[in-house]
């Protein structure tokens, strides 16, 4: 089953995270299947890719419940 999770870089207490695409199998840092976003919790910044995240979510990728809530707040995921 392919996750959209976060996949954390940065320094020790200077968390950064990727949003990528992986197989829910997969260690939090390993290697993601594509890259579709960026998200920075210190400075708030995020930077997402709209159309391959809607691609993905159509063919069935799930998010998981923090990348959720990112997508509803950035207005991606509509309920």
């Amino acid at each position: 089953m392919l996750k959209l999770r976060l996949k954390k870089t940065g320094r020790k207490r200077s968390p950064s995270y990727r949003l990528v695409i992986m197989e829910h199998t997969t260690r939090r840092d390993g290697r993601p299947i594509e890259e579709v976003g960026f998200y920075n919790p210190i400075t708030k910044e995020s930077s997402f890719n709209h159309k391959k995240i809607v691609s993905w979510l159509k063919v069935g990728v799930q998010p998981t419940p923090t990348v959720f809530n990112l997508l509803k707040n950035e207005g991606i995921i509509q309920l």
